[in-house]
């Protein structure tokens, strides 16, 4: 009987060493890095008015010196903390009517291209933009997207800011020379600045009159290497999105292309590829086509 005890308690404290299970508990908190946060979304989509608004600090603080100076001269004259607050609150009425205007610079940017392009491209180069936008626009969540073919030799594509609403522009070369697949990791790279709160920043550095350095700042650096990440991610297929960023890298604009002129010079920032006009690859640069391809290779 006592055999039988000990053979009982050597296999019971035997189960008792085995390592328990643990039952696998999410994170609610996780977030897949390849999706845009709320965080980062709402930094882009307060870039313009925080850029605007240190462009505006110097006024900003002279006007807020004066007008607490007045206040203080209360001991000399009972009605000149009056004007300081009158002055204040002009100077802060009229600073919130020009972040306004600021932000909404870019809201044109559409209408101005269409007066430089012409339509370009075929009715079946049409079709097969206007059904893979229409999916992608369906997986991004964005709504309101008008799509252009415009003549143009270079591979190049963009979605600027019309009013209240998108317009997709892509050049006929690209849709010529491109894969379906190709076409739509551009269309995706496109939507995905869209969803990473980029447009805004992207259309208001190509209208502002300001340095190059200052336009990159307020358009993001990196910001297109960001949208690639987003775009793979949605699609799936980063192969597609890579191929099409090394045609770009391999293509030569020909003579008489809109990305030798002054206007892709200074629209640069909201289009594919930031850099159509640069004749040798910087592979020190995150937002360089060919740099773009090798990140997106090693996926």
């Amino acid at each position: 009987m006592a055999t039988k005890q000990r053979s009982r308690s050597r296999r019971s404290n035997s189960r008792d060493r085995e390592p328990r299970y643990v039952a696998p508990v999410l994170d609610p908190g996780w977030q897949s890095p390849y999706a845009p946060s709320a965080t980062e979304r709402h930094a882009n989509q307060h870039a313009v008015r925080k850029f605007a608004l240190r462009r505006k600090l110097p006024q900003t603080i002279l006007i807020s010196v004066v007008s607490l100076a007045l206040v203080a001269g209360v001991v000399v004259m009972p009605w000149l903390p009056a004007l300081g607050v009158v002055i204040a609150g002009l100077y802060f009425w009229d600073l919130r009517r020009s972040l306004g205007r600021y932000e909404r610079r870019g809201d044109a940017l559409a209408t101005a291209m269409l007066a430089v392009f012409q339509p370009g491209g075929t009715s079946v180069d049409r079709q097969r933009l206007v059904t893979v936008l229409d999916r992608l626009t369906a997986t991004f969540g964005v709504d309101g997207v008008s799509a252009f073919i415009v003549e143009e030799s270079g591979y190049n594509a963009a979605l600027v800011p019309n009013g209240a609403a998108l317009s997709m522009f892509v050049t006929s070369a690209m849709m010529r020379d491109f894969e379906l697949i190709e076409i739509e990791g551009v269309v995706a790279h496109c939507l995905a600045r869209h969803r990473l709160g980029l447009l805004s920043r992207e259309a208001a550095a190509s209208v502002v009159a300001l340095s190059e350095d200052s336009r990159r700042a307020l358009a993001g650096v990196g910001s297109a290497y960001r949208a690639d990440e987003v775009a793979a991610a949605a699609i799936r297929y980063p192969q597609g999105l890579a191929n099409a960023l090394r045609k770009c890298s391999r293509h030569a604009n020909g003579p008489g292309s809109f990305f030798a002129t002054p206007d892709y010079a200074t629209w640069r920032w909201i289009w594919f590829d930031i850099w159509g006009d640069r004749v040798t690859p910087d592979l020190s640069d995150l937002d360089d086509v060919e740099l773009r391809a090798l990140a997106l290779d090693e996926w």
